[in-house]
């Protein structure tokens, strides 16, 4: 966070049935959007994630892991198919869906990835930054991690 962000204490969210509950603490006040194909295909439309210094899921009994990835993991709640979060797994970083959780105005929408992804049906009004998906493999490569695709 930069000098002028406030983390928010704490957060409660639960998927749409109540079955699984996540409980986040010094939440980023940031939303990340990703347009991505996967993204768009898993919840029919871009993913909000937000990301918290730790959290607690109760009803973990009731979460189903997709590894839909070689580097990600995406969960659900196996009674009512609510979207609960990504995991990029070589940093083990957990975003979990913004949706989740009422944050009234405490958030704001800060970046955009996977831009050249994006369909044209749909526009947002914020102007952020935004990156391509050869531009958001470069700055993960760039902080150390590498992708089969990379392979030599």
């Amino acid at each position: 966070m930069d000098d002028q962000e406030t983390a928010i204490p704490s957060a409660a969210g639960r998927c749409l049935c109540g079955a699984v509950g996540i409980d986040l603490a010094d939440v980023r006040p940031q939303v990340e959007v990703c347009h991505c194909s996967m993204c768009r295909q898993w919840g029919g439309a871009p993913f909000m994630g937000v990301s918290a210094a730790s959290f607690v899921i109760t009803g973990q009994d009731n979460v189903s892991v997709h590894r839909s990835s070689e580097w990600a993991e995406r969960a659900f709640c196996r009674v009512c198919g609510s979207n609960l979060y990504y995991r990029f797994v070589p940093a083990d970083h957990y975003s979990f869906c913004a949706g989740l959780f009422d944050f009234g105005e405490a958030v704001r929408m800060t970046k955009q990835i996977f831009v050249d992804e994006k369909p044209s049906f749909y526009d947002f009004a914020q102007d952020t930054p935004m990156q391509t998906a050869k531009e958001v493999i470069a700055e993960a490569a760039a902080a150390g991690f590498t992708f089969p695709e990379q392979a030599d």
